[in-house]
């Protein structure tokens, strides 16, 4: 029986053995798998045992202090790394994240994470980055101002998403107007080109909101241009954007144009008959192909958009005269809607005088004032040549003025007492003295209200701050408090 006990022993021994150089090797082997990869972190890394001991140190860290990694080994933390708190952290258990420490005269980021079974801290591990506190400041700084360029951004694109004006918006009752909301209605859920005129001040851009806010687009941005408050030179870049270094004064990332970015929404092109006649062909082949390449670049980009141009000049005289391109007009003139002069629908006069009553009370949180029967009167008998936007003149200078709750025609300006209906060849001269003679002072009365600031004041009149300064500096107004 011993015997044979002996010789089952002796009989399985080597298998036994093959068993454990296999394990060995296979330990090894993992060793090796785990030295390599501890090797290669780019940051500095090393381990000590809960007395501080180091047992383990890669090569990125030994290049960096100008050490053997090999040697450090068995040594303690404290004669190798100045400075060094992984020793406390085994004492402590806490771990030290995003630290600072002073290593070869730069203050770097650190890392001390305690290594624990079942409870006790039996090593600890330590990360180095390779950039210093200085370095780090400036990526946050940069992070800060990019983060602050996508809030910039986003507020813009909802911005452009936003649209303030519906067809609710859109105030009226007489006949005309009626109609043409309807027109407009049907044409909003079509993808066609959309071309609106009317004389200033009637409400084109009013017209274009509603139907890009009542179409499929509705969501996406409505991006609009005026094409008479860009300087020439300047409007192929507004348009179409510009590449990185296109010209001097360009930013160095570019600048995306408002083709660009009307891509899936509406683009609304305001005073369409002020655009140079040599963008002219630009412009309508952008219109054709929906591609276009940005200034100074050479990368076609596509955007689909549907354009919504607007004028208050006679566009169709103007191809005659060659001042305006045909083929151009007759791609834009797709779907034509011409919003009528007030006096054309004079219905509207006190329906939309009472709306902006309504409209500045809401603002003052004051009851809103009533129009008596004389000063209702005087309303409808004037011409109104500058259309709604006099109008609404009219009734902030009123209401900046009135004493009482009722608006009598004393409390109206002076010039609607005066108002006569004028025949012959003179009236289209007449016409334009008594526009620019509104306009001017709904410019000045803009100022005043404002406490004379000029982005308030362009805002608060509907118009670009580029049209306010030069409508300020043809009719010599004086920004100088009077």
């Amino acid at each position: 029986m011993i015997h044979k006990a002996m010789t089952n022993q002796i009989s399985s021994s080597p298998k036994s053995l093959l068993f454990q150089q296999q394990n060995l090797l296979t330990k090894s082997q993992q060793l090796e798998s785990l030295q390599l990869i501890f090797n290669q972190i780019h940051a500095g890394a090393c381990v000590t045992d809960a007395e501080g001991i180091i047992t383990h140190f890669n090569e990125p860290y030994g290049r960096f202090l100008g050490v053997v990694p090999s040697e450090q080994i068995g040594k303690h933390i404290k004669d190798v790394v100045e400075n060094t708190r992984m020793h406390i952290v085994a004492k402590t258990g806490q771990a030290e994240i995003n630290a600072s420490q002073s290593i070869r005269g730069e203050n770097m980021v650190v890392q001390r994470i305690p290594i624990k079974e079942n409870g006790k801290v039996i090593a600890v591990f330590g990360l180095v980055i390779f950039k210093n506190i200085n370095e780090l400041s400036r990526l946050a700084k940069k992070l800060s101002e990019l983060e602050s360029q996508v809030k910039l951004y986003q507020k813009q694109l909802n911005s452009m998403r936003s649209t303030r004006y519906s067809f609710d918006s859109i105030i009226g009752e007489s006949k005309p107007l009626l109609r043409l909301k309807k027109e407009a209605l049907q044409a909003a859920v079509t993808d066609l080109s959309v071309l609106i005129s009317g004389e200033s001040g009637t409400g084109k851009e009013l017209f274009a909101q509603s139907i890009h806010n009542a179409s499929p687009r509705r969501v996406q941005p409505f991006v609009q241009l005026n094409c008479a408050a860009i300087p020439k030179d300047l409007l192929e870049a507004e348009l179409f954007g510009y590449s990185k270094g296109a010209f001097t004064g360009a930013k160095s990332t570019g600048k995306p144009g408002k083709f660009e970015l009307a891509d899936s929404g509406s683009l609304f092109l305001d005073e369409i008959g002020d655009l140079p006649l040599e963008m002219q062909p630009k412009l309508l082949r952008a219109l054709e192909e929906k591609e276009f390449e940005r200034v100074g670049g050479n990368r076609l980009i596509h955007s689909d958009f549907r354009l919504i141009a607007a004028s208050n000049q006679d566009l169709e005289g103007m191809v005659a005269r060659g001042e305006f391109r045909a083929d151009l007009f007759y791609r834009l003139n797709v779907v034509a809607l011409h919003v009528p002069p007030l006096r054309e629908r004079a219905d509207d006069v006190v329906c939309l005088a009472n709306y902006l009553l309504q409209k500045i009370a809401c603002k003052t949180s004051q009851p809103p004032a009533t129009l008596t029967p004389a000063a209702i009167t005087l309303l409808n008998k004037h011409t109104w040549p500058g259309n709604v936007r006099e109008l609404k003149n009219v009734i902030m200078r009123t209401m900046a003025t009135l004493a009482g709750d009722q608006i009598t025609p004393a409390d109206l300006p002076f010039y609607l007492h005066r108002d006569k209906e004028t025949k012959g060849t003179g009236q289209s001269s007449l016409l334009k003295e008594v526009v620019a003679r509104a306009e001017k002072l709904a410019i000045k009365d803009a100022l005043k209200m404002t406490g004379y600031h000029k982005i308030k004041t362009a805002e608060l009149l509907g118009i670009h701050r580029t049209l306010l300064y030069k409508k300020i500096a043809k009719y010599n107004i004086s920004l100088i408090p009077s």
